[in-house]
């Protein structure tokens, strides 16, 4: 099992090609990114990896972690791996830490892409997060994970997946970080607030939404790419929090498509 800087990670595509890095969200797992890796792979040296304190990595943590902290992880894996400069790509919480990383590290990071972020926690967000945090405390982990779908995607994709989602949080039962993790990883993601420092990232940003994401209404990705000096919002009308994962094949070309031009950016 390849670890380094005692994260656990997988490499995917050439040896030789451009770095990109992939960040899952708040569950910190590489295998959040399977829908993606096939036509990632075909253009890049994929690396996806757990966050620590999830599923292969180390699972100690700091009493208290922060966003940017997960970014820190991000530069140690690229030193482990002798990798200069990479790209981004992150989902949620993963996203945000990727800007960490380039506020503390500018040259090492070059475009990244944030799937449903946020520069300052958005009440909705607070709101589930608290009703996330009920289920954990008050039914345990089992009730977190069988609800966890319904922050993550669309109605009818629910219905469409219900034994694949059944069987997959069977999974992550198995695999469990532990309540105090989870709840940690939790606080990172609320306590996050860039907006303070967003004009001094000059890596260029790719922002996408969904108009039925539950977790993260749409709008905070397009504050978020306003707010930063290069940078491009891209919504989708439907998708939800997992955008990536329900609508993958959209997904996939247009930040190839934007990961692979030299074109000039636009906001939307």
């Amino acid at each position: 099992m390849p670890t380094a800087a005692d994260l656990y990670y997988e490499e995917h595509g050439r040896a030789d090609a451009p770095p990109l890095i992939l960040s899952s969200g708040l569950g910190g797992s590489a295998s959040y990114w399977r829908p993606n890796l096939a036509a990632l792979s075909r253009h890049f040296r994929v690396i996806a990896y757990d966050h620590r304190g999830t599923g292969r990595s180390d699972r100690a943590l700091p009493e208290r972690v922060t966003l940017a902290d997960l970014g820190a992880d991000m530069l140690a894996l690229m030193d482990r791996l002798g990798i200069a400069r990479a790209g981004i790509i992150g989902h949620a919480i993963g996203g945000m830490a990727a800007l960490e990383a380039a506020r503390a590290a500018p040259e090492r990071v070059d475009r990244i892409v944030i799937i449903n972020g946020w520069a300052r926690l958005d009440p909705q967000t607070a709101r589930c997060f608290d009703v996330r945090l009920t289920l954990l405390r008050k039914a345990g982990a089992r009730a977190y994970l069988e609800a966890q779908p319904l922050f993550l995607f669309p109605p009818d994709w629910l219905s469409e997946h219900d034994a694949a989602l059944r069987e997959e949080s069977e999974h992550h039962l198995a695999h469990w970080p532990g309540d105090a993790t989870m709840e940690k990883r939790i606080a990172a993601a609320r306590a996050f607030d860039a907006a303070p420092w967003l004009g001094m990232i000059d890596s260029p940003v790719f922002a996408i939404s969904a108009s039925d994401d539950l977790l993260v209404p749409w709008r905070n990705s397009q504050a978020l790419a306003h707010a930063l000096p290069h940078a491009v919002h891209r919504h989708f009308d439907w998708g939800g929090h997992a955008l990536n994962v329900t609508a993958s094949d959209r997904f996939n070309r247009d930040i190839l498509d934007w990961l692979t031009s030299g074109a000039t950016l636009f906001r939307s």
